[in-house]
């Protein structure tokens, strides 16, 4: 086996004159040295449009763009060859701010210019509201780059074959991927083969390609299996992040706290290649008007290029950012019209039957108004009469005695779509064997589904055991020789490869019912398959045992699930059904807030999120833990910092990610009400807890502070600067726990 290596671009911007690598072909144990003159098939790759060069040819557009890559007999081999290579750059002026990016006269970033997509969604008549509004509230808010963080780094073995090549990759969709490998490979799809390797977490950040194409193009040159493995530095230059936004948000409303407009505009740096950044923005703007009843709305949405690196998928996909500022806007809404914030939110929630800013009906499941009551139930935590250790902002370094500490409580409400939306065909496809060749029954489960930490391979077995009775039950592993199980994003998989599982077995049930009732002489209908037996359907008594029936030859049936179909919105008004289904997700936050050092501490947080059914309770609440953190990441600690468009914290000593010490107690109810549509009434759940999160510690924090806040993650010297004329004095008072 040989190592793999990358040269990346350390410009943002430049033109490639030439690049020479001789000296690094020289170098005793390297294998192969290969350059953009060595792609063998198509030179662009891309999950939606193909614009993202495989190795930069004569421009690079970011800094850590691939250049060049080296096959070598050991990894520091191929890492010393990679600075023999000699590259010639001609540095250009990069465009890192998005508002610049839009301008006439800014540069051209992108071959199709600097503009992603424009989003516009039109409903009602927000000019008429806007008159006959009581109260009108204006903030603008911004989130910055936000990274995925995932524990495993990049990484993938190539294997050449007679045929073609077999990839062992950590992706989250594997089919997706091979279609664009084997277009850069210039091989067919069915030359290709990819097998799911420990993905080591994703939350988006592996739907793009990192190492496939070129851990593929050096063992088809070299004829030897290659490995790549990024490094964490690496691994923050070779995936995609969360869209960096700029938003503005106008809320009208009469005076009893009544919503009546809603004018929102979204700008999401996309970085320099496309990635998702046209779906992201999409999705940002469908739910910018937040979970609520809003008569008249008016949102626009941008996506841009900019010399910045890629953005593209991260967990909540567009609406982490758009729940951030609508949340933040109804607290600003709440404070003008002096009005409990959880109140506002109860009187404007959307039921069954509201008409959404697209114009689709909510026709399922939304329970939202339980979910704030259930909130608004709770008792608030009381303070610590001699707050100690980790327990006050600061923790242990002994910063404060509590002498400047205000507490605050905060509360918001995220919406988001389950599954593919706008006329995407979401399906999944999974096989499911019923064998009994060693005496006892044995279930295999088959799927390409990838699991990448979020519980789908748990989730099928129980599946599987649930219909066909069988405690023996053996799923797989992943990879393209099975159908097409899409993507692990969009909270999808439980939904849809639990479907595709749940219809394998019963084609199953329904063959070995037609299997024995031959065997028999007998009527189907005189046959039950009831747990994991066939039963006569007059006596109940075993009619023929599995052992026996299946001794010589198992049964095997394959079964592809679709969901209801869905439409692409008019791109003039922004109107149509969009979406298969919705949940939701309210959370209240406490905080307490050292306002003399700028310190804070999440005192806890409390969830309570509509699941439809939660097939495997522990592991839904693993997975609203590690979304709130994930929120109070993006509230307190992570960002990706830009200078130039150059990445200036590119490890996880610089870029913070919140501690076990910085996690509080998290309170969490699951609100089961089964969706109509889906299996045994499931509903997503991985995305959901990320949205509110975010937004509600930093209500929080406004409460404790009575600053504006407008910007995450929020800095100490945000909150200790001297408050200017325009802003509220600070303020300690503690909304009530339930509303008056």
């Amino acid at each position: 086996m040989l190592w793999g290596a990358t040269l990346r671009s350390p410009h943002p911007h430049a033109r490639v004159r030439s690049i020479d690598t001789s000296r690094a072909r020289r170098l005793r144990g390297v294998r192969a040295v290969l350059t953009h003159a060595d792609v063998p098939g198509a030179p662009t790759y891309g999950m939606k449009v193909a614009d993202q060069p495989v190795l930069a040819a004569d421009v690079v557009r970011y800094q850590g763009e691939p250049v060049a890559i080296v096959a070598a007999d050991r990894p520091e081999i191929a890492r010393r060859a990679l600075s023999m290579i000699e590259v010639a750059y001609d540095v250009l002026q990069p465009v890192t701010d998005p508002h610049a990016a839009l301008r006439p006269e800014s540069l051209r970033v992108h071959p199709s210019g600097n503009l992603v997509r424009h989003v516009q969604i039109r409903h009602g008549d927000v000019e008429a509201a806007r008159e006959a509004a009581d109260v009108t509230v204006v903030g603008t808010y911004e989130v910055g780059m936000q990274d995925q963080a995932f524990l495993g780094p990049e990484s993938g073995l190539a294997v050449p074959t007679e045929e073609g090549v077999d990839l062992y990759v950590s992706s989250q969709w594997l089919h997706d991927d091979r279609h664009q490998v084997a277009a850069c490979l210039g091989l067919p799809q069915d030359r290709v083969r990819l097998f799911l390797a420990g993905v080591g977490g994703a939350f988006g950040g592996k739907e793009d390609l990192s190492v496939h194409v070129h851990a593929c193009m050096l063992a088809l040159r070299t004829g030897r299996p290659v490995k790549m493995v990024y490094g964490r530095d690496e691994s923050f230059l070779g995936h995609v992040h969360r869209h960096p936004a700029w938003m503005r948000f106008e809320h009208g409303a009469t005076s009893d706290g009544r919503l009546s407009f809603v004018k929102a505009y979204l700008l999401l740096d996309g970085g320099a290649y496309t990635s998702t950044s046209q779906i992201v923005i999409a999705n940002a703007s469908y739910f910018a008007a937040g979970a609520y009843d809003v008569p008249n709305v008016e949102i626009d949405g941008d996506a841009v290029y900019t010399n910045n690196p890629p953005c593209g998928a991260m967990r909540g996909f567009g609406t982490v950012q758009a729940c951030y500022g609508v949340e933040s806007n109804m607290d600003r809404l709440a404070a003008e019209l002096r009005i409990d914030p959880l109140q506002l939110r109860l009187r404007n929630a959307l039921r069954t039957g509201t008409i959404l800013p697209t114009g689709q009906q909510v026709d399922g499941p939304a329970p939202v108004r339980e979910l704030l009551e259930h909130l608004g139930d709770l008792a608030l935590p009381v303070p610590d009469a001699r707050p100690n250790g980790y327990a006050v902002p600061g923790g242990h370094g002994n910063v404060t005695h509590g002498e400047s500490v205000r507490r605050g409580v905060g509360y918001a409400l995220g919406m988001k779509a389950v599954g593919y939306s706008g006329g995407a065909d979401d399906s999944s496809t999974a096989v499911v064997r019923l064998s009994a060749a060693r005496g006892e029954p044995l279930v295999e489960v088959w799927s390409a589904a990838a699991e990448c930490g979020q519980g789908i391979v748990t989730v099928q077995a129980q599946i599987a055991r649930t219909e066909l009775g069988v405690p023996d039950v053996l799923v797989h592993p992943a990879d393209t020789t099975l159908g097409d199980a899409g993507s692990s994003s969009a909270s999808r998989q439980t939904w849809m490869t639990g479907g595709a599982v749940m219809g394998a077995c019963e084609a199953v049930r329904a063959s070995v019912l037609e299997r024995c009732a031959t065997a028999l002489g007998c009527a189907i209908d005189e046959l039950r398959y009831v747990d994991g037996q066939v039963v006569d359907s007059r006596t109940g008594d075993i009619a023929m045992p599995l052992s026996e029936l299946l001794a010589d030859d198992g049964v095997e049936e394959a079964f592809e699930y679709h969901h209801r179909p869905t439409v692409s919105i008019d791109p003039e008004t922004g109107q149509g059904d969009a979406h298969v289904a919705f949940a939701y997700c309210a959370q209240r936050a406490v905080v307490d807030v050292d306002t003399e050092l700028g310190l804070v501490k999440v005192v806890e947080v409390a969830v309570a999120e509509d699941v439809g059914r939660a097939i495997n309770p522990s592991g839904v609440e693993g997975q609203v833990q590690g979304a709130v953190a994930q929120g109070i990441g993006l509230a307190l600690l992570e960002e990706l910092r830009l200078e130039g468009g150059r990445i200036r914290n590119a490890s996880f000593t610089d870029y913070l990610l919140p501690t076990i010490a910085d996690m509080p107690p998290i309170r969490i109810h699951l609100l089961e009400m089964p969706h109509p549509d889906s299996p045994y009434g499931v509903n997503g759940v991985g995305e959901l807890a990320t949205l509110s999160t975010t937004p509600a510690v930093m209500n929080a924090l406004r409460n404790a502070t009575g600053r504006p806040l407008p910007r995450v993650p929020v800095r100490p010297d945000d909150i200790v600067m001297t408050p200017s004329p325009d802003r509220d004095p600070p303020s300690n008072r503690l909304l009530t726990a339930r509303p008056t």
